[in-house]
């Protein structure tokens, strides 16, 4: 593993379950099914929602959110998929984890952008989503509470999403992502200009107090030039960031086995829950 880091991130240890019988009931974590009435795609879509364990009996409690965005090419249920993700937010501090649908089926490729009428998939997950979570749960409404994290594309998206709304977002994570839009295969750029690259942001960040991390696997074919790129970028414009290479490709089994350090992580940059 090499490991680049210049964000003074300070992981705490209360983050962690206090104890085993702590742990074995975040387990228990409640599963919601929300329908989302969107302007920005003109029907109902959905998020899928987990809340922490106890959260019900902390009424006067509000929490951090992590948003995770899925990988693209999907369907309108692949939202509803990894699970392991909850496993590993029940190993981890209280928090609320959202799960936006990012696909219609039968659509083409949103990579989480505007597209117009109909297709802006980054309105939806920048205003809508949130809005929607901090009126229907107790969240911290401020940027301060507030993640957005995924993989492949969907750490594109989480990049791309992050860096247009950072009154929104304080932390920003990639997962085997990459940081300009591709098509389907992720071979070959889509012309959709400087404000679709991450590259472009790289003197925003430095003046931003945004977390950023971005990890990806040594035998990641397709990505892994373009996230050692970034990293050299941001080390030259001295922005603080967090980059990692693990041992690996652009497959599950790596995001799973990681999952809980990088979402520990996160969460250590989010402010904690609160009443």
């Amino acid at each position: 593993m090499r490991r680049s880091s210049r964000y003074a991130a300070v992981v705490v240890g209360t983050l962690m379950c206090a104890a085993g019988a702590t742990a074995a009931l975040l387990h228990q974590n409640r599963d919601l099914d929300e329908g989302i009435t969107s302007v920005a795609l003109q029907g109902k879509v959905h998020a899928r929602v987990i809340l922490p364990d106890g959260y019900d009996d902390l009424p006067h409690t509000r929490f951090p959110v992590v948003y995770f965005l899925h990988g693209l090419p999907a369907t309108a249920a692949s939202y509803r998929g990894n699970a392991w993700l909850e496993d590993a937010m029940a190993q981890l501090g209280p928090a609320i984890l959202v799960l936006p649908q990012g696909a219609r089926t039968g659509d083409s490729d949103s990579e989480y952008l505007n597209w117009g009428a109909g297709r802006n998939w980054e309105t939806y997950v920048a205003r809508e989503v949130p809005r929607y979570i901090d009126a229907h749960f107790r969240t911290i409404r401020s940027r301060t509470g507030r993640a957005i994290v995924g993989l492949s594309a969907g750490g594109y998206g989480a990049t791309i999403v992050g860096l247009h709304n950072p009154a929104t977002f304080s932390v920003i994570e990639s997962w085997s992502g990459y940081f300009h839009p591709t098509d389907p295969s992720g071979t070959r750029a889509l012309p959709r200009g400087p404000a679709a690259s991450a590259h472009t942001f790289v003197e925003d960040l430095r003046r931003r107090s945004t977390f950023f991390a971005f990890y990806v696997g040594r035998g990641d074919r397709r990505f892994l030039a373009e996230n050692v790129q970034l990293d050299r970028e941001l080390s030259a414009g001295r922005v603080r960031h967090v980059f990692e290479v693990y041992r690996g490709a652009h497959e599950t089994p790596l995001w799973q086995a990681h999952a809980v350090p990088w979402l520990r992580l996160a969460l250590a940059n989010l402010a904690k829950p609160t009443r």
